[in-house]
């Protein structure tokens, strides 16, 4: 999910220049802040385009998520992701199960995590709001804290062109709570995508002048 529906497709990408990876400048940060294309075929097609277009040094996809209050997970609590996986590409026999989930861990930001005061845990993706008795199994395979609609398929296509890649979550609904999840989602959304929006800065502004070994 992502920030609030009167940003526009075309905002989608945003540069932010004057960083430094290691001793070369980085020359462009990604944002992947997908809203009226939700879910994983429009991320990774927009994260794709983005790494073509730009040549980015660092993406950074920030969005809201479902979180679980068995995991810790509370309205307004904005996560970086330390592992991303799939939970709805189910292929039951050797070897596609592992591609089907598609573990991939997160570029390691911890000294950010620290000086934000930000949570830390395991994002699951799939294309639905809702959530099957399928879905829930692999959620918890997954040893997932927070569950959104793009994460992974940013995770893939990064990792595919070889680009580090952050993932900032904010909780708009408590998943294994007892209110439907779409209403609490649509009950949240505006003040936890204002939370989001206050917290991105700031990590940008951890960023600037960094290496990434800084993170």
């Amino acid at each position: 999910m992502a920030p609030p529906p009167n940003v526009k497709s075309e905002e989608i990408v945003e540069e932010s220049m004057a960083y430094q990876l290691d001793k070369r400048p980085i020359s462009t940060i990604v944002f992947i802040i997908g809203v009226d294309s939700v879910g994983t075929i429009p991320a990774s097609l927009v994260t794709y385009a983005s790494i073509q277009a730009l040549k980015p040094d660092l993406i950074i996809n920030a969005g809201t998520a479902g979180g679980f209050k068995a995991k810790g997970a509370c309205i307004g609590d904005v996560f970086l992701a330390s592992d991303v996986a799939f939970h709805d590409r189910r292929n039951p026999i050797p070897v596609f199960d592992l591609y089907g989930v598609g573990l991939r861990q997160a570029f390691s930001t911890p000294n950010l995590s620290k000086e934000l005061n930000l949570k830390v845990g395991k994002l699951s993706t799939g294309d639905s709001l809702d959530m099957c008795p399928q879905d829930n199994a692999l959620i918890i395979a997954n040893d997932a804290t927070t569950k959104d609609m793009e994460g992974a398929a940013v995770a893939y296509v990064a990792d595919l062109l070889k680009v580090p890649a952050i993932f900032i979550k904010a909780v708009t609904d408590v998943v294994d709570g007892d209110k439907p999840t779409a209403d609490e989602f649509l009950q949240n959304l505006a003040a936890v995508t204002a939370a989001l929006a206050e917290t991105v800065p700031q990590v940008v502004d951890f960023i600037n002048g960094k290496c990434l070994s800084e993170l």
